[in-house]
């Protein structure tokens, strides 16, 4: 969850009152915020750099209040404060509106062909008439930053840039150029830069370096030019210094470039309609114009309203409350959702504003008047239904089964879910395609390509970052291993498996198959054929020619043992021989392990117990 800082004393006084901080932690509980931390800028430093470092800090109070991390309304004072003070009836929610200039055309923002390999998307806005403070100020930039680590991801999705639009002149120019060919000074610098200078300027950065890597790789970096060609920003990374704002600014220019259209659009939404209240004309906000490459022309920004349908039945019977339709009305409309009955039975229309994007489905609107109504005020009640907790048998077998593998004198590893395609296919002697791997659609790293399809590769590489240990290495794994099933509605399914390795100066396959017999002694499967358990001889690329077997449990196959083959030894880097068992435990169960464990429960006693009376013992004679 983000945690937004405010000054207590600025924010009691946009409150018009003030509270004790036992009283605002019980009003943010009630808005569904948390108070999480009291404290102080000096105490903060203090705490995280020394009392030395302190000296000088500011000792004014900030509240630390922890927000939903989809409630970007709430991630500066004024929007707090403005959800505040509709929840507490004091204000009613605003209507903001998107207006076209008092005189000429809005601002374009043309963008060129360029860009569309790098950040494709971008939409812009103007603050007209705006007026700072060093408060509001601050907050403006707390903004920013705080959406760029939250729905931009860090500034990977959208990136902001604000500019003092009297500094500057559309239209505006977003393109994209190879980093030699760009040269501007950007904020806070005294002289000009190239883009590949900027580059090496800022790896040193403890703030901006994170952000190189979105671009660094690129042919070319996006670059935004107003018609004089003064460059206004280089997003993803830093504005340029000629058009930064200042207290003196009176007209804001907003764009953001994006990779993401949807979250683009969502964050200069926010950002307008949080510091429009500052404008000479509240919560109205001068559009501007966006022309893409092939000529089509949206207008920014949305600041789209919409309204939704539900009945007051769906949430008396979630949130598990009794209200009329008119209350619930109410609730929602403390909630900056303005409602109204429609008439037609218990229908309620709720208006969605512009701040709400987190309001997707009938269910946050269900969330937003349980919570103006109180969760502390909702009645407690016995749960409907009668269920009776037990483990999960699968979870059950495989807790036991550790034990006693421990017991015999094996050591319990546990690898990653994820692996290489290396290490279940070619260094196996397989090919991928014969494995039914789950495939990563982007992988990170070269060692997280694929859901792991055998529980063998693990084991073996724990083995190679083990090799200085004495010997013998005796190692198993309980775990799950996925395998593509296209008959589930996923595509596939989770298997548990069994598997262990004996590592020394001799194969010791002998030692793997009495760990097979004890295994089958616990599960109290008999050695034979038809209804017991046998090893049938096999080939298998993983292992040894002639020295590979089958488990057949029941007539049917649930894993293998033997030798491994040296070539799959000396991919793994080991150089001495080793023999393995893997086995599926699922079978052992005697049903598979997604089977409901639900069944019917009597709701009143089927036998009636008779319970013998109290008596009074019999008196001694």
């Amino acid at each position: 969850m983000p945690t937004v800082g405010v000054k207590r004393d600025l924010l009691f006084k946009a409150l018009g009152r003030s509270y004790t901080d036992v009283e605002f932690d019980e009003l943010c509980f009630e808005f569904g915020l948390e108070l999480d931390e009291i404290t102080s800028e000096k105490e903060i430093i203090s705490r995280e750099q020394g009392d030395s470092k302190a000296s000088g800090a500011s000792d004014v109070i900030l509240y630390k209040i922890d927000v939903p991390a989809n409630r970007y309304d709430l991630l500066c004072l004024e929007g707090l404060v403005r959800g505040l003070q509709v929840f507490r009836n004091k204000l009613e929610a605003p209507r903001y509106r998107r207006v076209s200039p008092v005189s000429g055309g809005p601002q374009r923002l043309i963008i060129t062909p360029e860009p569309s390999s790098v950040r494709p998307h971008a939409v812009a806005a103007v603050l007209r008439n705006i007026t700072f403070t060093q408060e509001r100020y601050d907050s403006f930039i707390e903004l920013q930053e705080k959406l760029h680590q939250n729905i931009c991801r860090k500034r990977s999705l959208v990136a902001i840039g604000t500019h003092d639009l009297d500094t500057i002149s559309g239209p505006f120019t977003y393109t994209a150029k190879a980093p030699g060919d760009i040269c501007f000074k950007p904020l806070n610098q005294s002289q000009e830069y190239t883009a590949s200078q900027l580059m090496s300027l800022y790896k040193t950065d403890s703030h901006l370096r994170h952000y190189l890597h979105i671009i660094e790789d690129k042919p070319v970096y996006p670059v935004i030019y107003d018609s004089n060609g003064v460059v206004l920003s280089m997003p993803p990374i830093i504005n340029g210094d000629h058009s930064k704002i200042t207290l003196k600014t009176k007209n804001v220019f907003i764009e953001c470039t994006a990779t993401d259209v949807t979250k683009a659009r969502i964050v200069l939404d926010m950002m307008v309609t949080m510091f429009s209240e500052y404008c000479s004309q509240p919560f109205t906000v001068e559009e501007a114009e966006v022309v893409y490459p092939d000529g089509k022309t949206c207008t920014y920004p949305e600041l789209a309203y919409r309204k939704e349908k539900l009945s007051s039945a769906f949430i008396n019977q979630k949130v598990g409350i009794n209200e009329s339709t008119e209350k619930l009305a109410q609730l929602l409309t403390r909630m900056c959702l303005r409602s109204q009955p429609t008439g037609v039975g218990d229908e309620i229309e709720v208006e969605i504003p512009p701040t709400r994007s987190d309001v997707i489905h009938a269910c946050d609107i269900m969330e937003d008047a349980a919570m103006a109504y109180g969760f502390n005020n909702i009645t407690r009640t016995t749960p409907r239904t009668y269920t009776v907790a037990n483990q999960f048998p699968l979870n059950k077998l495989t807790e036991l089964l550790r034990q006693d593998l421990a017991a015999a004198g094996f050591t319990e590893a546990l690898n990653f879910a994820l692996c290489s395609q290396d290490d279940i296919a070619d260094k196996l002697g397989k090919k991928i395609s014969e494995t039914k791997a789950v495939h990563i659609s982007n992988p990170k790293t070269a060692e997280f390509q694929v859901a792991r399809t055998t529980l063998l590769a693990g084991l073996l590489k724990t083995i190679a970052a083990n090799r200085k240990m004495p010997l013998p290495l005796k190692l198993f794994e309980i775990s799950d291993v996925v395998l593509q099933d296209p008959t589930k509605d996923v595509g596939a399914r989770n298997s548990r498996r069994f598997c262990a390795v004996y590592y020394n100066r001799s194969p010791g396959f002998e030692v793997i198959h009495g760990l097979l017999d004890r295994t089958m002694q616990l599960l109290e499967v008999k050695p034979g054929r038809g209804e017991g358990y046998h090893i049938q001889a096999s080939d298998d690329s993983t292992f040894f020619p002639g020295r590979c077997a089958e488990i057949f449990v029941h007539g049917k196959s649930v894993g293998r043992l033997g030798v491994l083959h040296p070539d799959v030894i000396n991919r793994f880097e080991l150089t001495l021989p080793c023999s393995a068992l893997e086995m599926d435990i699922e079978p052992f169960l005697g049903h598979t392990a997604e089977t409901l464990l639900t069944h019917d429960v009597p709701m009143q006693e089927v036998i009636t117990h008779k319970f013998p009376t109290s008596q009074a013992p019999p008196s001694r004679p």
